[in-house]
């Protein structure tokens, strides 16, 4: 399985998107500066949806073309999330060589996020798999709700099959697993990965955790054990899901490198550069970080 390990990191779209603090686009574009200095690979930038339905993304234009300044010939994918049609036609005009989709196996959790079903979904976005195909564009895809839903519950594992599968016809290069709300437990996550191996190739899964009940870098440690080698993540733990009281955000960056580095995997990238991205947007935000290994090294500073 090998010690290389991807991290892909979400925190500039994800994990701003539902902060109520509008952040500026020249702060935004700096934070992706930084996170690019710090030796990640992959970036999600932003996300091309109506400024009235997420204001935080309403710059999306202004944030990827300024970024796209700062890559300097580096090896960097960058990709930004697409709901529509509308949305991808902006990501082409654009140049964006990677584009993010998004379903849930939950019914519900799509109807209150975007009003229709699961089949529904898929209808929305075929015109956008064929158009971005069309153009050669990579496709990633994210399935929400695929541990547990704040609506349904616990969300059997056939659910999340019958929706691998739907993004499997599409052809899509990689599928991101969510636990959305922060559910997932170890053996449910052992459980899970044992069923989604007998229908998506393993160099084509992706894992992204929440933290909102102190699992997720448990559960990426069983994942990496079942062999999974990219993880979702987001720098100071910024995130969380507006569908789901008291949801918590991405498993933090800097948690996901300390466990990594313990597990002698190799990721390329610079702790303390991300400590420094993070240091920055969270003072941007006013907020302190939920990452346990940044508040810990934080308060062995002010100690010194």
């Amino acid at each position: 399985m090998g010690n290389q390990v991807r991290i892909y990191e979400v925190g500039p779209r994800d994990g701003l998107q539902n902060e109520k603090t509008l952040v500026a686009a020249a702060d935004k574009i700096q934070f992706i500066k930084l996170l690019m200095n710090a030796g990640l690979t992959h970036l999600e930038v932003t996300s091309f949806v109506r400024a009235e339905s997420i204001p935080q993304m309403a710059d999306a234009e202004e944030v990827y073309q300024a970024t796209q300044t700062h890559l300097a010939g580096r090896q960097i994918q960058l990709s930004c999330l697409v709901p529509n049609m509308k949305g991808y036609e902006k990501a082409r005009q654009l140049g964006v060589e990677e584009i993010s989709l998004f379903s849930a196996t939950s019914n519900t959790f799509n109807q209150k996020n975007i009003n229709t079903d699961v089949a529904g979904s898929f209808e929305r976005l075929k015109d956008v798999v064929a158009a971005a195909h069309a153009d050669k564009k990579k496709i990633r895809a994210y399935i929400s709700t695929a541990f547990g839903c704040p609506y349904e519950g616990k969300m059997p594992v056939a659910k999340l099959i019958d929706v691998i599968e739907r993004f499997q016809k599409f052809n899509v290069d990689e599928i991101s697993i969510g636990d959305t709300i922060g559910v997932a437990t170890p053996n449910q996550v052992k459980s899970y990965l044992k069923e989604i191996a007998t229908v998506l190739p393993i160099n084509k899964t992706a894992l992204h955790f929440h933290d909102t009940r102190g699992m997720a870098v448990t559960n990426v440690l069983v994942s990496l054990e079942q062999g999974i080698r990219t993880f979702d993540s987001s720098a100071a733990g910024l995130g969380g899901c507006p569908y789901a009281k008291g949801a918590t955000g991405n498993v933090a960056t800097e948690d996901l490198l300390y466990l990594l580095q313990d597990q002698g995997m190799d990721t390329g990238i610079d702790m303390n550069k991300i400590i420094e991205a993070s240091l920055f947007m969270l003072k941007v935000l006013g907020k302190k970080s939920t990452s346990k290994f940044l508040t810990a090294t934080l308060a062995q500073m002010d100690q010194k």
